[in-house]
């Protein structure tokens, strides 16, 4: 099982740029897809993007689309979700987690069987 571990997170005005790191322990990271999700206070965990093994085939959620951009280094286990022009509507807990092999669905969260244990993101002024 790999252990996930998300950093990054904070407080910051809207407008502004933070970007997420999760790191995986094992060798197994590099065989996986990973994703992006994210669970607001009173609100269901809603996906917000993923990323292939290779990195080559990259979805986004429309709410994040042209703002958000996931990238990953396998030398390194470790997969990025850059945040720009952040909104009070991103504030959230950010959660990495790797793709369930054969997973058809990207987007649902049963489609992923790791988790991290999030890192809190706040968008206000």
């Amino acid at each position: 099982q790999v252990q996930l571990v998300e950093s990054g997170g904070g407080l910051v005005q809207p407008g502004d740029s933070l970007r997420l790191s999760c790191a995986a322990s094992g060798r197994t990271f590099s065989g996986y897809g990973m994703g992006w999700f994210r669970q607001a206070p009173g609100k269901e965990r809603e996906f917000v993007g993923c990323i292939s093994i290779h990195g080559t085939i990259i979805y986004y959620a429309d709410s994040v689309k042209g703002r958000f951009t996931i990238s990953r280094d396998n030398d390194k286990n470790t997969v990025y979700l850059q945040m720009n022009s952040l909104k009070p509507e991103d504030t959230g807990v950010y959660y990495c987690a790797r793709r369930r092999s054969g997973s058809p669905s990207y987007s649902d969260s049963s489609g992923y069987d790791s988790w991290g244990q999030g890192t809190q993101v706040t968008v206000s002024s």
